[in-house]
């Protein structure tokens, strides 16, 4: 009687036990969600009742809160350094930063709250990171109003952050502190595998998880190669065992999209195109938004589980690949910059899609697009997915970048970068970038007017720099990241993110009346100088006709035209 007391209150504790991990995902029958309080709440006592749990503060947000990271691992070692030093797998799963698509927040819980009771089995040598919300101010922000379209759960947070920007369009730029923390955080952990768990939108069809993966040819090399021929294809099986369709990420908001698509361009502003420039093997898994909640996040859960299965299988051959492609890096000496869709070779897939058709708009009485889900079809569609680079850049071995630009030295650092002062004022010859055309976007986006279709001129010239500049050689692991931000032709550089536009207004002029003496004066001194503006007018009769337009040829000729004009401020070192 006593055995059968003791046994019944042993099950009576582990049934409270787990009963205090349940989540409200379970107990509303997969139709809701936690507010962000609640998630925290729900980490911090799965932390304080498993040692195989550690919740970490690591970073400020704009809204206020910090930045956690979560780390699982099933022996409960988890320091990151030891687990590098001893060539563990580190898997990083971001989510909420859609908050109004908290598919990833919930299967996270679920997913780690199986792990440490025991009910799903973690490798040894993979430690798991979580970030439980990473857009923490949009979580704050729930209603029932936003994401109209999608099916569950009910409450949902907004898309932006507490200064409303899109925080997946924010790695680069890191106009909020949370991109800030999250690339401290990057580059503590260097994940093998990094996950941005989203909700997508766009056309209708059966797939509850579409699969957005970095594009393979821009990850470029042995990885890249690895990642589109042996990682990506290995994920379909799984997730099919699993009872899910995988599907690449419908990049097609029309109608069905019968002729298939293009994989989507993660450029390096997005969250798995910034993972890549660093040599993780990156996804973002979009589930359905028309698919119910429970099942979004079961796939969710699925394909997270999927990613753990591939990487214990082939963990070490992924370690390998990623030392091996930083060595090549470390001494490359070309690296692409602009890419354009190769639609001459494409694979085919099976989609599973409805039958689109148009019926009048009860609204407008026009046509308008509707999808018959009682015509179900299953076919091959093409779907391209090669990229071939336009356009490539020779590494400096080092810039040079005066300390004046602290905005981009922050980020910088902030991602690792190595960097050191000059000991003393010098003068270094340099090779130098000279603006001589771009074109700013009509509108704002994200905060920015993006620079495009920039135009250069390298001089070769001695600058002379003071104590204190950076000085950053490119013989290290970041060398793709530094191409990409510090080349002003990059896609996301930080030139074409507006960080260096200062240098794109004059600051110095004349008046004039005053300038036609000094002017006059000079031409008569320098006769080439008066030579060339005698050629420039007989070439061109509208500056020929110009008054203004000749006088500042003649200024702009002279010392008197402030060098820092155009000059765009980060030097290469030969």
């Amino acid at each position: 009687m006593r055995k059968l007391l003791f046994s019944l209150s042993l099950f009576s504790c582990l049934f409270t036990a787990a009963q205090k991990h349940i989540t409200l995902f379970e107990t509303s029958g997969g139709t809701e969600s936690p507010t962000y309080p609640d998630v925290i709440k729900w980490w911090k006592a799965l932390d304080a009742a498993y040692p195989t749990v550690k919740m970490l503060e690591m970073g400020p947000t704009d809204a206020g809160f910090p930045l956690h990271v979560v780390l699982v691992a099933a022996d409960g070692k988890l320091d990151i350094k030891a687990a590098k030093a001893t060539k563990k797998n580190i898997i990083l799963v971001n989510n909420g930063i859609h908050p109004g698509e908290p598919d990833g927040i919930d299967a996270s819980m679920l997913l780690v709250r199986d792990i440490v009771q025991n009910k799903y089995k973690l490798p040894s040598h993979i430690v798991l990171a979580f970030i439980p919300v990473y857009n923490i101010g949009g979580a704050l922000n729930r209603s029932k109003n936003y994401r109209i379209d999608q099916n569950g759960p009910v409450e949902k947070g907004f898309r932006g952050n507490s200064q409303n920007f899109d925080l997946n369009r924010d790695f680069i730029k890191a106009d909020t502190k949370e991109a800030l923390s999250f690339a401290r955080i990057f580059q503590m952990l260097d994940p093998d595998v990094f996950v941005d768990n989203h909700v997508s939108n766009g056309a209708d069809y059966q797939h509850v998880m579409t699969l957005l993966t970095s594009q393979h040819n821009r990850l470029g090399g042995e990885m890249g190669n690895y990642l589109n021929k042996v990682f990506e294809p290995a994920l379909y099986p799984l997730m099919k065992e699993k009872g899910f369709d995988l599907v690449p990420y419908v990049n097609h908001f029309a109608e069905t999209p019968d002729s298939g698509w293009p994989q989507y361009w993660d450029s390096p502003r997005y969250s798995s195109g910034y993972a890549s420039l660093f040599n993780t093997f990156s996804f973002v898994p979009e589930t359905h938004m028309l698919k119910p909640y429970k099942d979004r996040v079961a796939s969710t859960r699925a394909l997270m589980e999927s990613f753990v299965e591939f990487t214990a299988s082939h963990g070490k051959e992924m370690i390998a690949l990623r030392e091996k492609t930083r060595q090549q890096q470390s001494m490359q000496a070309v690296f692409p910059m602009h890419w354009k869709l190769d639609r001459s070779q494409f694979i085919e897939i099976d989609f599973k899609g409805f039958e689109a058709g148009h019926k009048p708009s009860e609204i407008s009485g026009l046509p308008r697009l509707y999808y018959d889900r009682n015509k179900p079809y299953q076919k091959k569609v093409k779907f391209y997915n090669t990229y071939k680079d336009t356009f490539s850049i020779t590494k400096p071995s080092a810039y040079i970048i005066p300390q004046g630009w602290w905005k981009v030295i922050e980020r910088l650092e902030a991602n690792g970068i190595r960097m050191r002062r000059l000991g003393k004022d010098s003068t270094i010859e340099v090779e130098a970038y000279r603006i001589d055309n771009y074109q700013s976007s009509a509108r704002p986006y994200e905060g920015h007017h993006l620079n495009n279709n920039v135009k250069v001129t390298k001089s070769v010239k001695k600058v002379s720099f003071r104590k204190g500049d950076y000085f950053i050689p490119l013989n290290q692991p970041a060398n793709r990241f530094l191409m990409e931000v510090l080349e002003p032709q990059g896609e996301d550089s930080y030139f074409t993110w507006n960080f260096f536009d200062p240098v794109l207004g004059q600051k110095e002029g004349y008046s004039d009346y005053v300038y036609e003496e000094t002017a006059s004066v000079y031409l008569k001194q320098n006769p080439e100088l008066k030579t060339r503006l005698e050629q420039r007018r007989a070439a061109d009769s509208a500056f020929a006709k110009n008054g203004a337009a000749q006088l500042d040829f003649i200024f702009k000729a002279s010392p008197n035209y402030e060098t820092a004009h155009l000059q765009y401020p980060v030097y290469r070192v030969k």
